[in-house]
């Protein structure tokens, strides 16, 4: 497979044997090393690396040739030795001089985790945006790495010496072609945000409301789609099990349709080149009506994941300051903000003093839904508040129907939220109904009795 299809890391071979490492530096940071690890064990893990050992160092003053100190890469090539690696996966990022120091001192190949989550997102990509999507990516990350990757060039000396012999000549034509390359993806990804736009376009004249699910990677996303869809999304409990983006049909209280939207899973320290590279996927986020936030509430970095998206998020130009917007209005820049609600996932693996805990915290919020995708469990309490946010500008109106007019109350049930019936004089039934400006203008060119 050529460098413009993979090249992160001269594809790392599933079922390698492997030892991960991380240098905590100095600065602020949400986790301790272990999680740290036990996440970087996670994304190796999802594309079938073995995992052997995995260990942390800490570093008080970043080392610009291999980031570890001398001492702490001959611990890391004895680990490796010791567990007959072939791999040695740095859950930080690493400059190209970095990872080929690296590789000579440990005698083994070495990824770091920018790397790493590229191999994951390279594997998984199914569509064609997706496919496009990783490999301008990708193309993005090796670029700077040609000296490294590029062994072969080694071989060949001579030339005029100032000019580096014909491996440099060779290396500046694999750069250009590269960037001719990367050049069109992104003609063919401008094509395909504009695609997306006329979709997008066309939804909102319908006009459906458009729900995105975004949350940490395995946040049950995927299993709370299928669960309110009966889609057969794949669900799995692994890091990075959806890539490309899913749109289905749902029906909810109040609504005759909305469109749910599955979406990729974020993670700390997402690479650079797979913001900008999926930002097109992800406009499905920054334009929707509203955003269910997907938190692993069992997981013990929860508030530490939930800081991690909201900074992608922003990234986006999604701002956290802008949600809880039910208006509908512009915020800044004249784009929409969504409405936003959070959905405590996973509650049937809380113990009960903690489960009671958390319902207590979520009591005081109006904006907070505690549910178990996997057993369904508040499941139905989330259409309700998807409804409640989706209408809360709807009308409410009084709608009478003469005895026996079926239809009529099969479609208000079907289009709108009835509230109240009352029984009136010769079976004639009195029905308060919330609807959308739409639905009632259909309901009144049914030619049924005028609303008050």
């Amino acid at each position: 497979m050529s460098v413009f299809e993979r090249g992160s890391a001269d594809d790392v071979a599933r079922g390698a044997r492997a030892v991960i490492v991380r240098a905590d530096v100095p600065g602020p940071d949400r986790r301790d090393s272990e999680a740290r690890l036990e996440e970087a064990a996670g994304l190796a893990l999802a594309i079938g690396i073995d995992v052997r050992a995995r260990i942390g160092f800490r570093v008080r003053q970043i080392k610009p040739a291999t980031l570890f100190g001398s001492g702490q890469v001959e611990q890391i090539a004895a680990l490796a030795a010791e567990h007959e690696a072939e791999l040695v996966v740095v859950d930080n990022a690493l400059t190209p001089v970095q990872q080929s120091n690296l590789e000579k001192g440990t005698g083994a190949k070495v990824i770091d985790r920018t790397g790493l989550i590229l191999e994951i997102f390279g594997e998984r990509a199914a569509t064609n945006e997706g496919r496009l999507q990783v490999e301008l990516a990708h193309l993005d990350y090796q670029a700077g790495r040609l000296v490294r990757s590029w062994t072969h060039l080694e071989r060949q000396r001579g030339g005029f010496g100032f000019l580096g012999g014909p491996g440099e000549t060779q290396i500046e034509a694999d750069r250009r072609m590269i960037r001719d390359r990367m050049a069109k993806i992104r003609r063919e990804l401008d094509q395909v945000t504009r695609t997306r736009g006329l979709h997008r376009a066309r939804r909102q004249r319908a006009p459906w409301p458009v729900i995105a699910l975004v949350g940490y990677t395995n946040a049950g996303k995927s299993t709370l789609f299928n669960r309110m869809t009966g889609a057969d999304v794949m669900a799995k409990d692994m890091l990075f099990a959806t890539l490309d983006p899913t749109m289905r049909q749902i029906a909810l209280p109040g609504l005759d349709k909305a469109i749910l939207s599955d979406t990729v899973g974020f993670v700390s320290d997402l690479p650079t080149q797979l913001i900008a590279a999926f930002r097109a996927t992800l406009e499905e986020v920054v334009y929707a009506d509203l955003i269910i936030h997907v938190r692993d509430i069992a997981h013990p970095d929860s508030e530490a994941q939930r800081a991690d998206v909201m900074e992608v998020l922003a990234e986006l130009g999604v701002s956290p300051e802008g949600f809880g917007s039910q208006d509908g209005q512009a915020g800044e820049g004249d784009m929409p903000r969504p409405a936003y609600l959070e959905l405590w996932n996973k509650i049937d693996l809380l113990p009960q003093d903690r489960r009671a805990e958390l319902e207590a915290i979520a009591a005081r919020q109006d904006n907070v839904v505690l549910a178990s995708a996997v057993t369904g469990e508040g499941v139905d309490a989330l259409r309700r508040a998807i409804s409640d946010r989706m209408t809360s500008g709807n009308a409410v109106h009084r709608v009478t129907l003469a005895a026996g007019d079926g239809a009529s109350l099969a479609w208000l049930h079907e289009y709108g939220e009835v509230l109240d019936v009352r029984e009136g004089e010769g079976g004639s039934l009195s029905l308060s109904v919330r609807l959308s400006d739409a639905a009632f203008a259909r309901f009144r060119a049914r030619g049924e009795a005028p609303s008050t």
